[in-house]
């Protein structure tokens, strides 16, 4: 699992992952130590599950070049933080029929965060987003 720090300041942390399965794990360690850093516990465990279906919609479903990484993008914003996946496909993700073999993932996210969306890229690609909040943050 190959990471690049991109950007790491008060606020923000920005990394490069290789898309793999095993980037998954390591995005999922990076901002469980950046919540920790935040001061941040309590949006921990919801954090972690929609970043993972984030994460793991860029690594399984995009269709993209050999080599292309996936850029995960945790921001602070106020008792949360907003969570992007990054890459290459211009492809937008569509919510699935859900059965024994998957399709909950953005009806998880949808669930858990308070809002999500996609955004296009300056170029190529898109950025799938997520804010997560304390409990009880409608905001």
């Amino acid at each position: 699992m190959k990471t690049n720090a991109a950007v790491t300041n008060g606020t923000t942390v920005v990394r490069r992952w290789a898309r793999s399965a095993r980037s998954v794990g390591g995005a999922r360690s990076v901002l469980r130590e950046t919540l920790a850093g935040w001061g941040l516990d309590a949006v921990e465990d919801t954090a972690l599950v929609v970043l993972s279906e984030l994460i793991t919609n860029a690594v399984r479903h995009t269709r993209v070049p050999l080599g292309s990484q996936i850029q995960t993008r945790y921001q602070r914003e106020g008792d949360g933080v907003r969570i992007e996946v990054h890459d290459a496909d211009n492809e937008l993700p569509a919510a699935r029929v859900p059965g024994e073999t998957g399709g909950w993932g953005l009806i998880l996210v949808d669930s858990l965060a308070a809002r999500w969306g996609v955004d296009d890229r300056d170029g190529i690609g898109k950025s799938v987003w997520a804010v997560v909040n304390a409990e009880g943050d409608e905001a």
